[in-house]
């Protein structure tokens, strides 16, 4: 890739964010810039019906379980049925028992069909109860902290950039603009490998790398009181994702054999899907835990760096470097109803989005080789849009499982009339999920993308607090960050019995997934335990946020 002067002077480097897109000249070199996106599209303003109805579908015949409003109005209707003909069946046979007189052919009748009722109705009752998926329970989870000595500062990174000699002037300079403003902290973690001199970049080491995370953050959770489980003879799913690393025995294996799990245990390694990857393993391991009753699930969610680092100079690939740290968590779930009175939270709801059928969708994160056969994550110019196409269709789906009646009826009557009138002139109503849920748990994949959604979502800094302290303080951990916001959530002492949480994240494919969860008890601040990232620093945040620069002019 050439770089010249002319490139490097038709964008303002200091005004440049965390997610960038590739744009190519326009004359016949191959020469290219870094185009900054600042906004998401406005993806609150343009709904299609269609994900609108997948919600309300989803709302009243999928998961009765996890949808209070739907399953109360199903029972209360039947039940009154019920009642109803059940009534009209005593009142008959109270008018035969007092007049003692023999059944007329329209009593009789009436006694067949009040009979039929009943019994449809007590069928259509065994039914729903049969059919109804079992609860699922989030006992406790445990994120990893990596020993001090893996800690590295903002200049200290770029110190071992520039002496690295693989980056070339322009790369340098721009890791350090990027890394300035990219909303990390002195604070965050990098796997031995990479910090070595020269870097060690090894199967070995990634494989060491894979064992401290997932062995460190397994280790806390079975080491809290609230899990008194025995690994070795409770655990029966186990499910394990990292994107960019699978080696052979599987990161899955590596976790049965180092814990000498039962020899029946179902196993699933998640590779590939980017950093929405932790809540499709929740996803996951609902429906496994719904399928098998009586046990429990362990959910590893982690990403693998050491062999993933990009040592090129292609900018679309360079920002991978500047965000991506090391981390991990670990969650146990269970289908008992007896872990009900001891565990943290409930799960709600789950929903996914993969927009993996359009090919912009599909190419925009890309793991390929540069020009000089390097390997590394490519972003793509339609990188936002395609991030915000996502985000709409994923929260209009969610919108009818959680919105207030009020909120979800202004939205459907504006939607129905931009439709119907087919005019800009009807302001779209844009639903306040601020009475859906207590708290936010949004992916720390960047802080130009948390900008947007704040934005688009109209949430306070309260709100968005914990994805971006979390990516001051642990920088983008992928699919496990979502943990570590939760984890500062719990360390605040602000999650109340009933509280409301939902975890939002979007990776590669094109996908975008939530996960709803209920608070089943009080969390307080004091009972946070020393396992818990936050335990020795949380009283430092929130830190002051850096400058934003959503005001200022676009360079895209």
């Amino acid at each position: 890739m050439k770089s010249s002067s002319s490139s490097s002077s038709s964008i303002d480097m200091d005004d440049e964010r965390l997610l960038a897109e590739v744009a190519f000249k326009d004359d016949s070199s191959s020469s290219m810039v870094i185009k900054i996106r600042r906004k998401l599209p406005d993806f609150l303003h343009s709904v299609k019906l269609k994900y609108v109805k997948l919600g309300y579908s989803s709302t009243f015949f999928i998961n009765n379980n996890n949808n209070p409003a739907s399953s109360t109005l199903l029972l209360l209707l039947l039940s009154l049925l019920l009642a109803f003909f059940t009534h009209r069946l005593f009142l008959l046979f109270s008018q035969i028992w007092i007049t003692r007189k023999t059944i007329s052919f329209a009593d009789s009748s009436t006694l067949v069909l009040i009979i039929a009722s009943t019994t449809l109705l007590v069928f259509l009752l065994a039914i729903y109860f049969s059919k109804t998926p079992s609860p699922v329970y989030l006992l406790d989870f445990a994120c990893y902290k990596p020993e001090d000595q893996r800690k590295m500062s903002v200049d200290s990174f770029l110190k071992m950039t520039e002496e690295n000699g693989a980056f070339e002037k322009d790369s340098i300079e721009f890791h350090k603009r990027i890394s300035h403003r990219s909303g990390l902290g002195d604070d965050t973690y990098f796997p031995r490998g990479i910090t070595s001199t020269p870097p060690n970049l090894s199967m070995k080491e990634a494989r060491l790398e894979a064992e401290a995370v997932m062995f460190g953050a397994i280790d806390s959770l079975f080491a809290k009181s609230s899990t008194t489980v025995n690994p070795m003879v409770d655990i029966g799913i186990l499910i394990v994702n990292c994107s960019l690393f699978n080696p052979t025995p599987s990161l899955s294996s590596m976790i049965v054999n180092h814990y000498k799990l039962r020899t029946d245990i179902k196993t699933f390694n998640l590779g590939g899907m980017g950093c929405s990857a932790g809540l499709i393993s929740i996803d996951l391991a609902k429906h496994l835990l719904q399928a098998n009753p009586n046990t429990y699930a362990l959910v590893v969610s982690t990403e693998n760096i050491t062999l993933n680092w990009y040592f090129g100079n292609d900018r679309s690939m360079l920002l991978c470097n500047c965000i991506f740290r090391m981390g991990g968590a670990a969650v146990l779930l269970s289908n008992k109803s007896r872990d009900r009175r001891r565990s943290k939270y409930q799960l709600v709801h789950s929903v996914r989005t993969h927009k993996g059928s359009d090919d912009n969708s599909y190419n925009c994160v890309y793991q390929r080789e540069d020009e000089k056969g390097v390997v590394g994550v490519s972003l793509a110019r339609e990188l936002m849009a395609v991030a915000g196409d996502a985000l709409k269709t994923n929260i209009t789906t969610l919108g009818p499982l959680v919105l207030p009646f009020s909120e979800q009826l202004m939205f459907l009557v504006t939607l129905v009339k931009r439709k119907v009138m087919r005019s800009a002139k009807v302001r779209p109503y844009i639903p306040d999920f601020k009475l859906a849920f207590e708290h936010f748990c949004i992916h720390a994949g960047g802080r130009a993308v948390l900008d947007e959604v704040q934005k688009n979502l109209q949430l306070t800094e309260w709100h968005m607090e914990p994805s971006r302290m979390t990516l001051h303080r642990f920088g983008n951990t992928s699919s496990s960050s979502l943990w570590y916001e939760l984890a500062y959530t719990e360390a605040k002492g602000r999650v109340s019995r009933g509280n409301r949480v939902w975890q939002i994240a979007f990776g590669s494919g094109f996908k975008c997934n939530s996960a709803v969860w209920k608070a089943l008890r009080d969390i307080p601040a004091k009972d946070c335990p020393s396992t818990n990232p936050w335990f020795d620093c949380i009283d430092n945040y929130p830190v002051l946020p850096l400058p934003t620069t959503s005001s200022s002019s676009s360079s895209s």
